[in-house]
């Protein structure tokens, strides 16, 4: 019963895809390759992780594999033939690389019509883009893709004498599926709050054994055990474990540098559980106790989360969070003399000017989901827009079912006007939210947020 509600998913994805291409050209074939395999040196390939919008249309996680969806219209109704292309069942090469489904499993096991060996990609695109009104594929994806686009299409059109004829439309796949990827479903939103919990547990494991003198590799290694410990596949991305001035540099990887008595780690790490990630940042003192202007930092940074989080909501724009954050931020480098009141004259003043992007560069959220910076337009998707910036569309109003991150942060680096107390000080608060019609809820709180909570969970572990 869970195999079959699992197909009924991907099922009812394609077939929403189906409509959409109905509804815009009639009839139409969209074609959605996974990712290849990428070679790490001469002896073996990076670990495989598959498309993702290949994966949210089929569950399929095998590389080498091609979705086609032949759509046409009957009269009122709608007509969906989903093929698949997949690796052939070879017993030699399953002795070194692994079991394949192969297609004579795959329409049980994934719930496609038809499925084929994918060395029979190239005869069947003819046959199967012949007559079709529109073509839906990824547009300027790679010269290889063009290439094969080229090459089918030629295909097509040498049958034209023969009563053959070929697409004369092509529409990006794309902006149709990452429209339907922004708005998860409570199958989505289950596995998002697994994984959530699972990078939460981790980062309370990096708190409660980090010690002075320790490297920020070793935190990323207990990171990584708990994540696959928990049963999750992966990391979401590269994760950031940054001490000290580190901390300022936003994509920081972690190295061998010493964790030290007085200083901040930043961990900015999170798994991927079932194709979906989590994302949460998490800044502490490595001796367990904040200094009075890492404490008066990270109450700010953590005031300005909380300002972004009570707009997180229905209604509001995708904006609002970051503008509410903003706020409280650029407030509270003033009041902390980072930036100069008798400069700038006040707050609007020093947040129209830019002054704060010294020591905030970044915005306070991003789309969640299948990729870590996942996909979806931050602008209203609408062909003609009543901005008062011309051709400029009004950022997008946010909804239930989209989760975002909320990840307000302060990175002070040394400079001859900032007060060498606040030098090398780097923090990010990052959580988790699902919007719904309450509000939104975050998924990622299982990790302590508030300063003296970090502290408590640190001396006692």
């Amino acid at each position: 019963m869970q195999q079959m509600n699992k197909i009924n998913i991907y099922q009812e994805r394609r077939l929403k895809l189906a409509k959409q291409i109905q509804a815009k050209t009639g009839s139409g074939i969209a074609i959605v390759t996974t990712a290849p395999e990428v070679a790490r040196n001469r002896d073996s390939e990076f670990p495989y992780r598959h498309d993702s919008d290949f994966f949210y249309l089929t569950g399929f996680e095998e590389p080498g594999a091609t979705l086609l969806m032949r759509v046409s219209e009957n009269g009122s109704s709608l007509n969906l033939e989903s093929h698949l292309f997949c690796r052939p069942k070879d017993p030699e090469r399953e002795i070194w690389d692994g079991i394949r489904l192969g297609p004579e499993a795959a329409p049980e096991i994934l719930g496609v019509e038809f499925a084929h060996s994918n060395f029979d990609l190239d005869s069947k695109l003819s046959e199967l883009l012949a007559d079709q009104d529109a073509v839906y594929v990824r547009l300027a994806e790679s010269a290889e893709a063009d290439r094969r686009l080229r090459h089918w299409m030629k295909q097509v059109r040498q049958k034209t004498r023969s009563g053959v004829n070929p697409p004369s439309e092509f529409h990006d796949v794309e902006a149709l599926i990452h429209e339907m990827r922004l708005f998860k479903d409570a199958h989505e939103i289950e596995i998002m709050r697994r994984a959530a919990a699972i990078s939460a547990r981790a980062h309370v494991r990096a708190m409660q054994i980090c010690r002075p003198g320790m490297r920020e590799y070793q935190l990323e290694a207990e990171l990584l055990h708990e994540f696959r410990n928990s049963g999750s596949q992966s990391v979401a991305y590269n994760s950031i474990v940054a001490g000290g001035g580190n901390s300022c540099i936003l994509h920081y990887r972690a190295g061998s540098n010493e964790l030290r008595s007085g200083e901040l780690c930043l961990i900015d790490a999170g798994c991927e559980l079932d194709g979906y990630a989590s994302d949460i940042t998490r800044t502490f003192p490595v001796n367990g106790k904040f200094t009075g202007p890492q404490r008066a930092l990270y109450d700010i940074t953590l005031a300005a989360q909380e300002a972004a989080i009570a707009m997180t909501k229905v209604g509001n724009t995708f904006m609002q969070p970051h503008e509410a954050a903003l706020n409280v931020l650029t407030q509270g480098l003033l009041d902390e003399k980072l930036l100069k009141l008798t400069e700038l004259g006040s707050l609007d003043n020093a947040i129209e000017t830019g002054a704060y992007r010294r020591f905030y560069m970044h915005r306070t959220s991003h789309w969640l989901g299948m990729d870590v910076h996942d996909v979806g337009s931050y602008r209203e998707p609408m062909e003609t827009s009543e901005s008062p910036v011309k051709d400029e569309k009004p950022w997008r109003v946010l909804k239930s079912g989209m989760v975002i991150t909320i990840e307000p942060g302060l990175y002070i680096r040394p400079a001859d006007d900032v007060d060498e107390a606040f030098w090398n000080i780097g923090i990010r608060i990052e959580d988790d939210a699902v919007i719904d019609e309450s509000g939104c809820k975050l998924i990622s709180r299982g990790v302590p947020v508030k300063a003296n909570e970090i502290e408590a969970l640190m001396k006692h572990s």
